[in-house]
């Protein structure tokens, strides 16, 4: 996989409980020149980060050690910072709230995640 700077500046928020798929997510994001803030495998912890980190992008599994993780879409919604489910969860599972929330199935390719981090991530940084 050929890499690339795209992401540098963007600090990416990954909240995963797979450790493999964690470390993939976290290997492929750096090497686009990203800077990772996790990944995180607690739902509490996932909360801390969210609020005090400068957060640009997130990626969340829906489900983190058989909790939802819900709370921290909400705050993120709340925080005005854009996230992406990253799960192997139907879309049949998620509230409708989330229904405009991109859901990339585990494992995806990284092609199309990164391409969505790195649209979402200019697009926020251009509000305000």
């Amino acid at each position: 996989m050929l890499s690339s700077e795209r992401l540098t500046g963007c600090r990416v928020l990954v909240v995963e409980d797979e450790y493999f798929l964690a470390h993939d997510l976290e290997k492929v994001l750096k090497s686009h020149g990203a800077t990772v803030v996790g990944p995180i495998d607690d739902l509490e912890e996932a909360l801390f980060k969210a609020e005090r980190n400068g957060l640009d992008v997130a990626i969340l599994d829906i489900n983190i050690r058989d909790e939802l993780a819900y709370p921290i879409a909400d705050e993120l919604n709340r925080l005005r910072i854009p996230f992406v489910f990253y799960t192997g969860y139907d879309d049949k599972v998620i509230p409708e709230h989330f229904a405009e929330v991109r859901r990339w199935h585990k494992p995806e390719e990284p092609r199309g995640l990164i391409d969505h981090i790195e649209q979402i991530w200019k697009r926020g940084s251009s509000v305000g």
